[in-house]
């Protein structure tokens, strides 16, 4: 398809400037970040050294989760031939792009929470599989199969280089497409989509029982998958509409209208019922079966100094998008998506909270300095590689084959 037959009045070649005031505040982001971890491992406290690396792990997990999404959704549009969301494209694209880098942070943080144990003590501490040992676990002894370094350092390798082989190869010939024309890149594209989709989709609860489930050896869920799946889906369409309604208030993608925003607003309104979903599958049936090994995951979070979190949690990631996007006209509103969508980031990052913290300094759970400032660097941070990546190319995919439809998209 050329480009003769799309409305004259829109500049497809048109190109994000990052730069001024974004640029500056995501670098400093950045410094305020990489302070806040050098003054957490540098304290002399051991708890405050646990406390970095479980923020750590936080915040690495939920980067490589956001770009992991991108890829997800780019996979997802291509499979379906999802034609709506041609014009929007760039935005996931620029996410996946940087997946490689989130999964790099991610591997060294698991990898040094490893060695210095500071991170899966539970199941990586001396003599538990060894019967003969005073520490030995008979549990953690019945799970070393699975829950041993090596095997654990390999399928993260393996799980996150495959994703973000995938991510980066298809947000290239996308923006190889741009040059060349035709249909060559959108086939293969669609071919690596459907490859990369059957292998994410089984991966991806294993990657959560690795890299969170196991902060607690002897509790599992096998909801546990599909429930950090949620949460990730969820949190990458959030990210996709924070930086899209911004885009659009600076002056940018015209050609993505109220349609555009209104289909991205049902994705995260149904994904949000979706993740209360398994949220209430894996609570409820724990809570009625009442069996030890099953709810020692709860009893933890049910501590004073988690319970209030634990139903802020739904209130944020349930209650809150229920009540603000249940309405048609709410979906359609540039400041209502944004609002939405950032609460819901703060709402994730709390359930990622719930998720780690308890595993990994237990009752000792702090929220200051290394919290907000770890959170602030990685937001920096991804903010800086995301914009950066946008505004290396044109903001459409101009050869795109369902750019047209994309434009006549209504509801």
């Amino acid at each position: 398809m050329g480009t003769h037959n799309h409305h004259h009045d829109y500049n497809f070649s048109e190109q994000f400037q990052f730069a001024g005031i974004a640029k500056v505040l995501s670098l400093v982001a950045i410094v305020v970040g990489i302070a806040a971890i050098a003054f957490g491992l540098l304290s002399s406290d051991h708890i405050m050294v646990e406390r970095t690396y479980a923020n750590l792990l936080l915040m690495g997990y939920y980067f490589t989760c956001v770009c992991a999404a991108g890829a997800f959704f780019i996979a997802l549009q291509l499979v379906t031939q999802s034609g709506w969301s041609a014009g929007l494209l760039r935005i996931p694209q620029a996410m996946a792009s940087i997946l490689p880098i989130a999964s790099i942070i991610l591997l060294v943080i698991v990898g040094l929470g490893l060695t210095s144990h500071n991170l899966y003590h539970h199941w990586h501490a001396d003599g538990l599989t060894d019967p003969s040992s005073p520490n030995y676990d008979a549990l953690v002894a019945g799970k070393a199969a699975f829950l041993n370094v090596p095997g654990f350092l390999i399928r993260q390798i393996l799980f996150m280089g495959s994703y973000a082989i995938f991510a980066f190869i298809l947000a290239k010939l996308s923006y190889n497409e741009d040059l060349a024309g035709g249909l060559n890149g959108y086939k293969k594209s669609f071919k690596l989509s459907a490859i990369f989709l059957v292998i994410f989709g089984f991966t991806t609860p294993i990657w959560s029982f690795d890299t969170v489930m196991s902060l607690e050896a002897h509790w599992f869920s096998t909801m546990f998958g599909w429930y950090n799946f949620a949460a990730m889906w969820v949190s990458g369409l959030a990210v996709i509409i924070v930086i899209l309604v911004l885009l659009k208030k600076g002056g940018y993608m015209s050609w993505v209208n109220e349609n555009h925003l209104h289909d991205l607003g049902k994705l995260l309104f149904g994904f949000s019922i979706f993740w209360t979903y398994v949220w209430f599958a894996q609570f409820m049936l724990i809570w009625y079966s009442n069996i030890p090994e099953e709810t020692v995951y709860f009893y933890k979070r049910w501590e004073p100094e988690y319970k209030p979190w634990f139903w802020l949690n739904i209130i944020i990631n349930f209650v809150a998008p229920l009540l603000l996007l249940v309405d048609r006209d709410a979906k359609r509103k540039l400041n209502m998506m944004l609002f939405v969508a950032i609460l819901l980031l703060c709402g994730h990052w709390l359930d990622y909270y719930i998720m780690i913290m308890p595993g990994t300094v237990g009752s000792e759970r702090g929220f200051g300095i290394i919290e907000i400032g770890t959170a602030i660097g990685f937001v920096g941070l991804f903010t800086f590689l995301v914009m950066t990546k946008i505004s290396k190319h044109a903001l459409a995919p101009k050869n795109h084959p369902f750019l047209d439809e994309s434009l006549h998209h209504q509801i």
